[in-house]
């Protein structure tokens, strides 16, 4: 196994959909389509993130100038930061289409939502399955270059430094134990929001479009930019194991429905 790259890398950490399950009273909100169907973590690397940065400030400076799209209510928000799930088509056809030329890949762990796994599991806690989720993403990946800055998207008290940290030790403890080496680099961590550092609206556009394959099996978006995602893991599709990774050579395909991978998770729990 080769030693760490020597170069600088950054990546850039957030989530799509929600870890919610239960709502009052034990309802299942996923049932009464109050909740998403699956919770993803995932992130974004580059080598180069000021180009892209300078690609989207003067996207959003062509989009504040464009006449048609002023009137838009939601371009307020906008002007602000890009967001997938609240930029009008309009916007995320052009997001679209810059992150497709631009130079960087993605990962994604997507964590189908089952109320008996995530019981047993995690007893329902939001930061205890963030922290695994995370373990998970970056448990191959640390030992690839010397030096590398994470930044994580604010979420609540579940991301903070100190928890980041474990997690990526978590990810470095799983990979000695599959390998029988400790290679990671220098790595520094950032908690940063969305509207400060804009490669994380990159990464929101990214595992919006992965989201959307499993939402709704809507593959539009994946499908355009799936050169982008360099790897998509089911974590918790057991019918499936081991064939649960995706790439752009295997890319998604066909899910199956949303109550059949429940059942499948919960004959596992």
């Amino acid at each position: 196994m080769r030693g760490p790259e020597d170069v600088q890398m950054y990546f850039y950490v957030d989530e799509s959909g929600d870890p919610n399950i239960l709502g009052r009273k034990g309802r299942n909100l996923i049932e009464q389509g109050l909740a998403s169907r699956a919770f993803i973590v995932g992130y974004v690397e580059t080598r180069d993130p000021k180009k892209i940065t300078t690609a989207l400030a003067a996207l959003r400076n062509g989009i504040a100038s464009d006449e048609y799209l002023r009137g838009i209510p939601s371009i307020s928000s906008t002007l602000q930061l890009f967001h997938a799930n609240k930029d009008c088509a309009e916007v995320k056809e052009r997001v679209f289409r810059l992150l497709r030329e631009a130079d960087f890949s993605a990962y994604a762990v997507v964590a189908r939502k089952s109320e008996a796994l995530f019981r047993k599991k995690f007893r329902f806690h939001t930061g205890r399955l963030y922290e695994y989720l995370v373990a998970k993403l970056f448990e191959n990946r640390l030992h690839l270059y010397a030096n590398i800055d994470v930044y994580f998207a604010t979420m609540g008290n579940i991301v903070r430094e100190r928890k980041m940290r474990r997690a990526l030790d978590e990810a470095m403890i799983g990979f000695k134990k599959k390998w029988g080496k400790h290679t990671a680099g220098n790595i520094r961590i950032f908690v940063q929001t969305p509207s400060q550092i804009p490669m994380l609206q990159v990464v929101d556009y990214a595992l919006w479009a992965v989201g959307r394959v499993f939402e709704r099996e809507d593959y539009r978006y994946y499908n355009f930019i799936r050169e982008k995602i360099a790897l998509v893991q089911d974590i918790f599709d057991f019918d499936r194991y081991p064939n649960t990774f995706y790439t752009p050579k295997n890319p998604l395909q066909k899910m199956k429905s949303s109550q059949e991978a429940r059942s499948l998770s919960e004959r596992k729990a």
